[in-house]
């Protein structure tokens, strides 16, 4: 067995390493990277809120902040967060899918998240801190990954509105850490918010509950 494999990683080294990646561009799966890394993530030893994300858009690319537009404005509201306990990393943790904006389709729509960080960084990341009290995850990707790193397949089958409505289910399959499998809060999703007023009346009371408990 490799060191690596015998014992996890250092965080801040890791973390040091991630921002430095440039798979995407020299070593990518498939097409590279259109433009210059630049690796975004939130991630300290000690928060028990793990907020699992798709990949950053335009302006958190121009940042370096996750969820630095209208989107967060949405995502902080379901939390019941302000920017500043938002962004503080030792109470609220951000790790994306992709690290990187990983660019726009011909609809001007953003291009899935990148395949190579999952690959080489996501069971290093999450092996080298303290496991999280709760994993909130936005989006298909994020949902897909941490349902089965945490042993719950039979909820990662099926698309992101089945995930959604079988929150409670998944809620209830594990005592820590939990997860609430949430859609991406981008206006582009509002109708569905209209379509599952569910989501809203249900769902979000015992996010914000749990997110004023760890937080």
């Amino acid at each position: 067995m490799s060191d690596l494999a015998a014992r996890p990683e250092r965080l801040d080294d890791l973390l040091a390493r991630i921002r430095a990646c440039r798979l995407c561009v020299e070593a990518p799966r498939g097409v590279a990277l259109p433009h210059e890394p630049r690796p975004v993530l939130h991630v300290g030893p000690t928060a028990r809120l793990l907020i699992a994300s798709q990949a950053p858009g335009t302006k958190v690319h121009a940042s370096g902040r996750s969820f630095d537009d209208a989107s967060g404005d949405r995502l902080r509201a379901w939390l019941g967060l302000d920017r500043a306990t938002f962004y503080d990393e030792g109470r609220v943790a951000i790790a994306a899918m992709g690290f990187c904006f990983p660019g726009q389709d011909a609809k001007g729509g953003d291009l899935p998240p990148r395949r190579e960080c999952a690959g080489q960084w996501h069971d290093r990341l999450f092996a080298a801190r303290a496991p999280f009290d709760l994993i909130v995850a936005v989006g298909a990707s994020a949902q897909a990954y941490h349902l089965r790193r945490l042993g719950l397949e039979r909820f990662a089958r099926g698309g992101l509105t089945e995930r959604v409505m079988a929150w409670r289910e998944i809620w209830e399959a594990r005592a820590a850490p939990r997860v609430l499998p949430l859609p991406h809060p981008s206006w582009r999703n509002t109708g569905w918010l209209k379509r599952h007023p569910w989501f809203e009346a249900e769902l979000l009371p015992v996010l914000r509950a749990e997110v004023a408990r760890l937080v």
